[in-house]
């Protein structure tokens, strides 16, 4: 034996070593992680199955289609959910043109300098901006000086701006998920930059951005403190003025003009009152967003996977 094996051994010693510390401290890790998911899954699902134990008695069709009441009985959800539908359908033609164009643009079009980079700090930010903030600009911007009114049209727009920076995010970390072999191959073959573009990249890209885009929109579905701050009501027993029409030209915009009330503030509503059968209609409606939010966000992670698992690279 040379005197060089005892060191060469001595050295392997040390590697198994420094090997079996790093796999345990993997171990640890996993299991902390896993533990902490367990806590805010299993802390999710009792509040879930609280909200569904109270309210499961008014699971019915009548509490979808009554409208509030002062009887608790009787009230229902109409004006509620009609008005989050409408307000959901402004947030999304607004916000997701802008997020995505402007999120391909800052990705593709942009030059490399520091105003951009100005741009994508205060982006990130705004996505970490808490939502009151938002409904106080939308107070003074929309409400008082555009003077649009505590109306549909102005809530729409609030979330609009509360989720754009969700949607800008998840369309560039998209766009940068895609092979830069994907562009070179379509430069190769003589694809303008538009065509690369819409050809290519948002293609490919497709799945990313619907799942920001579904994510952005469950979380404005259950956003109360803007809506509260532009004069959302608390108690309203009618509804808008229908946005399709029997007569031409088919389409009516009066309802962007009206009151509303969506389904989180309905459920503050009910929940402010003394009476327990109220609180049992709050608990209901708890477990109608929690429900609607979670199928949302399946929805995304299982269009994701079908989108991806259908593209070939």
């Amino acid at each position: 034996m040379t005197t060089q094996q005892p060191a060469v051994l001595k050295n392997l010693d040390e590697v198994r070593a420094m090997i079996r510390r790093h796999k345990l401290n993997d171990y640890i890790f996993s299991i902390i992680g896993l533990i902490a998911l367990m806590v805010g899954l299993l802390t999710l699902l009792t509040l879930f199955l609280d909200l569904v134990i109270d309210g499961y008695t008014r699971f019915n069709y009548e509490f979808l289609t009554n409208f509030p009441s002062r009887r608790a009985g009787s009230a229902g959800l109409l004006t509620a959910w009609v008005g989050s539908l409408l307000v959901m359908t402004v947030t999304f033609v607004t916000a997701v043109p802008l997020g995505v164009a402007a999120g391909v643009y800052l990705e593709e079009y942009a030059p490399k300098n520091w105003f951009t980079d100005l741009i994508e700090i205060n982006v990130t930010n705004l996505a970490g901006v808490p939502s009151i903030i938002y409904g106080l600009l939308a107070l003074g911007l929309f409400v008082y000086i555009l003077d649009l009114g505590q109306s549909i049209l102005t809530a729409g727009l609030t979330l609009a701006l509360l989720i754009l920076p969700v949607v800008i995010v998840s369309t560039r970390e998209s766009i940068r998920a895609i092979p830069v072999s994907i562009r070179e191959g379509a430069y190769a073959v003589g694809a303008t930059k538009w065509q690369v573009v819409s050809d290519h990249i948002l293609h490919y890209s497709f799945g990313g951005i619907l799942t920001g885009i579904i994510i952005g929109m469950a979380r404005a579905l259950g956003e109360t403190a803007p809506v509260i701050t532009i004069g959302a009501l608390t108690f309203i027993a009618f509804l808008p003025p229908a946005p399709i029409t029997a007569e031409p030209p088919f389409l009516n915009f009066e309802w962007l003009e009206a009151g509303f009330t969506v389904l989180p503030i309905q459920m503050f509503n009910w929940l402010s009152r003394p009476d327990h059968a109220f609180h049992v209609n709050a608990a209901a409606t708890g477990a109608i967003i929690i429900m609607v939010t979670l199928l949302m966000n399946g929805t995304a992670i299982w269009l994701r996977y079908r989108i991806r698992k259908n593209i070939k690279w």
